[in-house]
């Protein structure tokens, strides 16, 4: 049985998260030996709707799909629920309903509505007071203590560093379970936000391909006293290339030969996926 996400944010090593968006991928991530899965927000939006990541994907359309996920792995799962799509009341149903689908911590942000990725510029944030209100309406709906609620706050590219900081200091006494300050602008600020906060709370922070990080791995976040190293988009960053690679290859010539020694077969699909597995499972239901 797989750790809870409290229990490993216990330990003294950075928790290196990937991103996923669906069954596969979650399939993939917990075969490789991670202890946990990020069901980003929008890699969702990319995978499945093929939309940028700006609010499009609805609350129904996520929880399915962490549903969809949690059948299929017992792995601790982290949701983006980006502004909790709505006001603090519709936190609350989304606490509810997410934590129902299985979801083991939920990270909300302080934009407001349409949302954008946290890398791009044009966002907008509500107020400090509003977001508090929406942490404090998350965690009085959650039914169960190991139900995480993760506080972002997106200021930073808004308003600036010193409000930003100021936020995640209002939010982690809000009652948070952890913090993210995202899009440091660069190594000092984010050595300020380990300093000041590190030791008081697991510290969460992106590393996105072409994203704004100062830093790139999981051991650099550990010097800078953070918890939490997510890799939101990276399987898809590396699918994307391969697959207009054959794509490509599949327009020009009408075959896939030169490809080939690059792919799996159907076969090896199926062993990873368990067929073996389920095919004797159902035997236990065969009449003779």
């Amino acid at each position: 049985m797989s750790d809870s996400l409290r229990q490993l944010l216990t330990g003294d090593q950075v928790l290196s998260v990937p991103g996923i968006y669906d069954g596969l991928s979650a399939r993939l991530v917990e075969q490789a030996g991670f202890k946990a899965a990020f069901l980003s927000g929008a890699c969702l939006s990319f995978a499945r709707f093929g939309r940028p990541d700006m609010g499009i994907v609805s609350a129904a359309e996520v929880a399915e799909s962490v549903a969809v996920i949690r059948e299929r792995t017992p792995m601790p799962l982290i949701v983006d629920i980006d502004t909790g799509f709505g006001n603090a009341l519709n936190v609350q149903r989304t606490v509810t309903t997410f934590e129902r689908a299985g979801a083991s911590a939920l990270q909300m942000e302080d934009q407001l509505m349409p949302k954008r990725c946290g890398h791009m510029r044009g966002k907008q944030v509500i107020s400090r007071q509003e977001m508090v209100g929406k942490i404090h309406a998350a965690l009085d709906a959650r039914h169960s203590d190991e139900t995480l609620i993760f506080a972002r706050t997106d200021a930073l590219g808004v308003n600036g560093f010193d409000d930003a900081l100021e936020r995640a200091e209002h939010y982690l006494e809000a009652g948070a379970d952890a913090i993210f300050v995202e899009a440091p602008a660069n190594l000092e600020q984010m050595q300020i936000i380990g300093e000041r906060l590190g030791s008081r709370t697991p510290l969460i922070h992106n590393l996105v391909e072409g994203g704004q990080s100062p830093v790139q791995s999981a051991d650099e976040l550990q010097a800078l006293n953070y918890r939490i190293a997510l890799f939101p988009a990276s399987l898809l960053h590396l699918f994307i290339p391969a697959a207009q690679k054959l794509l490509a290859q599949l327009a020009q010539s009408g075959h896939l030969n030169e490809l080939r020694n690059q792919m799996i077969d159907l076969a090896t699909v199926n062993d990873l996926l368990g067929a073996d597995e389920l095919l004797a499972a159902g035997k236990k239901y065969q009449y003779e």
